[in-house]
């Protein structure tokens, strides 16, 4: 199996990557526009592997796909590339609008036009799988989950342009026949993720004694999926999915992100053992505006069709994150001293 991952060098990119040369043998050609936070350093363990090639592309390139589809002749597209996260899309929605929507309708475009001059049994075989998130659906109240079938309701500017590629994707395969499939996904966490983000953020911080900045009271609660539970079950929409339909994958596991941060306080005094309990640096920050109140997932569709199921606890998981930064100061040493360093974003006003 032949296999494009696009923003492949990305935090979900880079499991699914490695899991799908490593653990099924696929030939993969990862493509990836090496934004900020991107990281080839996070595919090392494929370095020089002969079914893993590497192709630095913006997906709004037509010319450049069509060409890696001329050459490569994948069997299938697990399209991941795309400006993800919330505080960037509050503080410069353009960026977002041209990768995710623009480059999302740059790759659909690409893939019809070379899945429609395949033979009949590659035609049949082809899948295109359309990675998003919880995100388009809004906010939930204390109560219910996001299901396949909730009515989207973006909240930010980055959930909006990933409902609108949702909404391409399937277009795209109701209007013209393109086999797509939809995933949606709940707050990924784990080894490689780029340091912006909420969990690999305080570790950092924890690690740098700096305050642990929680927005509002903390109360905004999360479902949180282990990254390479997340790739299995991409890789299984891929294998066992329907064209047409949507997957969604959750963890399970919701908690508020008080209640994360002072999880990763614990687990980093336990394995540290600082002088001071690294939860005296929490501190409250004035909220990020238009903040979700809560995401779930019920991931009984995935479970039920594609035979998926998250395989880790969030304790066992956020447990081995925390040390799995602690081992290795490299990957990230050099991301927070040039690239980020760890200031709030988002914000409304300079």
């Amino acid at each position: 199996m032949r296999v494009v991952v696009t923003g492949g060098a990305g935090f979900i990119g880079s499991a699914v990557c490695r899991q799908l040369v490593q653990g099924h043998n696929a030939e993969v050609m990862n493509v990836d526009k090496l934004t900020y936070a991107s990281n080839l350093g996070s595919l090392e363990a494929l370095a020089g592997h002969p079914n893993y090639d590497f192709e630095r592309l913006d997906i709004c390139d037509r010319k450049g796909l069509d060409r890696i589809f001329a050459t490569f002749e994948p069997d299938a597209v697990i399209h991941l590339a795309a400006e993800s996260h919330v505080d960037r899309s509050i503080s410069g929605p353009s960026a977002f609008i041209a990768s995710n929507i623009v480059g999302s309708y740059t790759l659909l475009e690409a893939a019809r036009a070379y899945h429609s001059n395949l033979a009949d049994d590659r035609r049949d075989r082809f899948r295109f799988v359309h990675v998003s998130t919880d995100e388009v659906y809004g906010s939930l109240g204390e109560t219910g989950l996001f299901v396949e079938e909730t009515p989207y309701r973006p909240s930010s500017p980055y959930s909006a342009s990933k409902a609108a590629s949702d909404h391409l994707a399937h277009a795209w395969y109701k209007t013209y026949g393109l086999p797509v499939i939809v995933t949606n996904c709940s707050n990924n966490y784990g080894p490689y993720q780029f340091p912006e983000k909420l969990i690999p953020l305080m570790i950092l911080n924890a690690i740098d004694h700096k305050p642990l900045p929680v927005y509002g009271a903390g109360s905004n609660i999360r479902d949180w999926l282990f990254v390479e539970d997340h790739a299995e079950g991409l890789i299984r929409a891929l294998t066992h999915g329907r064209p047409g339909e949507s997957y969604n994958f959750g963890g399970n596991c919701e908690r508020s992100n008080l209640d994360v941060v002072k999880l990763i306080g614990r687990y980093y005094d336990e394995i540290e053992t600082p002088t001071s309990p690294t939860s005296s640096l929490i501190t409250h920050v004035e909220d990020r505006p238009g903040h979700d109140l809560r995401y779930a997932i019920d991931a009984s569709k995935a479970h039920r069709e594609l035979g998926w199921g998250p395989r880790r606890t969030f304790e066992e998981g956020l447990r081995s994150t925390v040390e799995w930064y602690l081992a290795n100061r490299s990957w990230w040493a050099s991301v927070r001293s040039g690239i980020y360093d760890g200031r709030r974003l988002g914000l409304l006003r300079a």
